[in-house]
């Protein structure tokens, strides 16, 4: 089931670009164009060394293009300081990646409260708010665990809360499913395909065809080179 559709971009690539200054400079990411609209569910495939990491980078705003133009919500980060893109990637982006990224000393609560330390929210507010998002990704039984007592399953259900605490524009998930064996996988895209019909705008980097077919839209690169597949028809 796809998720609301709306014709609000999060993301337009205007022609950006991503070349590595040599010798030899290497083009990773050919200049490309491509919109991502509030509660699109898009995949993002290709093999190693196709340019994934770069293009995760640039949207992420971890790295900036060479080339083009890179709007996030109508904003131009090319445009603003570095201040102002760390902002806004911690304002609009929330990440989720292979690796689940926990303190293990710490439960599933005070994972995700870290994620609001350096936002100024109040310590009893973090704490209300972790609670909340963790029972919104089904794990109001954990609350008080620790990774250590955790399945892989449930690790990135609580990076996944820890995204999500912000309220950001944009999920951005990297290889998420890359640890867990297929029925976790199966109960992680659950999540994320429920995220997405309450209407977070998505979008999951990953090798495997399975995952890829699970986005409403596939975005294929392969040597620094974008194509789009949309139902049977592939876009260039």
């Amino acid at each position: 089931m796809a998720g609301p559709q709306y014709d609000r971009p999060v993301i337009e690539f205007s022609t950006v670009g991503r070349t590595y200054p040599g010798p030899p400079a290497v083009e990773a990411l050919h200049p490309c164009d491509f919109r991502i609209n509030e509660g699109d569910f898009v995949t993002i495939v290709g093999p190693s060394g196709s340019g994934k990491s770069t293009l995760l980078n640039i949207i992420g705003l971890l790295d900036s293009p060479s080339s083009g133009t890179y709007l996030l919500e109508k904003i131009d980060t090319g445009a603003i300081s570095e201040a102002r893109r760390a902002a806004l990637r911690s304002e609009r982006i929330g990440f989720v990646f292979q690796s689940f990224h926990l303190l293990a000393h710490r439960s599933a609560t005070e994972n995700v409260e870290l994620a609001m330390l350096y936002q100024r929210v109040p310590r009893r507010e973090r704490r209300i708010r972790a609670e909340a998002v963790l029972r919104r990704v089904g794990l109001e039984h954990r609350l008080r665990s620790l990774p250590t007592q955790l399945s892989g399953g449930e690790c990135q259900r609580v990076a996944i809360a820890r995204a999500l605490v912000g309220n950001p524009s944009l999920l951005l998930c990297d290889e998420p499913t890359g640890n867990l064996d297929s029925k976790t996988t199966e109960s992680v895209l659950e999540l994320l395909k429920g995220l997405n019909e309450e209407g977070m705008t998505i979008v999951v980097i990953t090798h495997d065809s399975y995952v890829a077919a699970q986005g409403q839209r596939t975005i294929t690169i392969r040597d620094g080179f974008l194509t789009e597949q949309v139902g049977n028809q592939v876009v260039r």
